[in-house]
This record gives C-alpha cells, structure tokens and sequence, in this order.
C-alpha cells in the first residue's frame, strides 16, 4: 500500500502541490492527469525520492520515506519522459549494463524475458536502430531489472505508434494485476487513461479533466 499524506511542495514562493493525499493498493494502476504546470512531474520526482517535498508523509508497505529512505528506493522503479538509453548499445547490452546497477541480479535469459513481455525481439539491435516504441519498451524493462512494487511513468507512450501504445498499456494491466505493483503515471492521452486505469487522479485546478473521466464511467478523483 502506498499512502500519501497531506503533502505540499513549494520552489520560494510557488507552491505546486498543496495538500496532495491519496492512498493506492498492490494491483493498481493509477492516471495521473492535469495541464501543464499541475504538479504531476513534480508528484513523480517525490515519489520516486528524486526531490524531497517541503512537508506531508509518504510510506509504502508502511515504511515512510523520511525515515527509511534507503529501505525503500529499492522498491521504487521511474521512468522518465525522456529517454534514456545508450544509442550505440544493443538492446542486449543495454540491459546487461543497467543490470550490472541494478538492486537484484539478473542472467541474460531472465533479461530478455523481460523484453519479450513486451513484445521487444530485437535483442541483440542496436538502439539506435529501433523505433521509438521499441525504444519505450526498453526503457520500461530496465526499470523493472529490480522487480520493483513501486512503478512510476512520465509519458510512457508519448510519440509512439498505437500498436506499442497497446502493447504497453496490456502489458501494464498484466504486471499490476499479476505481478501486484502499484503503477502510478501520467498521460495526456485520455483513451489511454481510460483503458488502462483502474483510477485516476486529477492535479491542478481545471476541472475538465475530471468532467471528461466521470463522464465516461471511469473512476476519478481530484487531489
């Protein structure tokens, strides 16, 4: 379980987040939505332990952020918008470099398995080569090297074709649903958001987001 508590983040004078808390279970996958500006980054960095917010409480499996900062990190996977890859690296060799960084061990074959979950064959293809949803595949596997309960993703499918957008967004279901990680991550694509969340979390002031969900049947609540 992750709980999030009352949380604020300012930069001087600009508060981004105020009061933010929501709570998400194993086996949920969580839409995080809002403009431009709302905080949803920012949300992400927290959780990922890459900022520190300015007050608020966050745990995970009931260990708290502040407290036991270095328990938790390895429980915790972020994929940033951007990606980041070694272009001149095979699929292959990218893994085995970021496993070498990784919190779990892992051979080749457990390696490749986790690309081929998500539909990536070409293993031993330079990234260079690749397409761009091949290329968010890879970084979406090298997150999970360490198997962790925690999943956190910036635009997962920005700027990919429909086919990989699906076959990331079946993956997701399966590895939440199978596997029990929590899945938290934002996305201006609202078909996505629809066909992959089970809730999603509206940051920021405008309401249109959360008229557009509640609309639709989908779950929705504003943070």
């Amino acid at each position: 379980m992750l709980n999030v508590q009352a949380l604020n983040k300012h930069y001087g004078q600009n508060q981004v987040l105020n009061q933010v808390s929501f709570s998400a279970k194993k086996g949920d996958i969580i839409g995080l939505v809002g403009e431009n500006g709302a905080g949803k980054s920012t949300l992400l960095h927290i959780l990922a332990t890459l900022e520190v917010p300015t007050n608020g409480q966050i745990t995970l499996d009931k260990q708290s952020f502040k407290q036991h900062h270095k328990q938790i990190r390895p429980n915790i996977g972020f994929v940033p918008q951007d990606i980041a890859l070694w272009d001149e690296f095979t699929v292959e060799e990218n893994m085995v470099f970021f496993e070498k960084l990784s919190w779990k061990k892992r051979n080749k074959a457990e390696l490749q398995q986790l690309c081929l979950e998500m539909h990536l064959e070409k293993w031993k293809t330079p990234v260079h080569i690749l397409s761009g949803g091949m290329k968010r595949k890879l970084n979406l596997a090298i997150s999970l090297i360490h198997d962790p309960l925690l999943l956190l993703l910036d635009e997962p499918t920005v700027g990919i074709d429909l086919k990989s957008r699906q076959e990331i967004g079946n993956y997701l279901k399966r590895l939440a649903k199978d596997k029990q990680k929590i899945i938290i991550y934002t996305s201006h694509d609202m078909d996505e958001i629809l066909n992959v969340c089970d809730h999603v979390f509206c940051l920021g002031d405008d309401a249109f987001y959360y008229h557009f969900l509640e609309e639709r049947g989908k779950s929705v609540t504003i943070l």
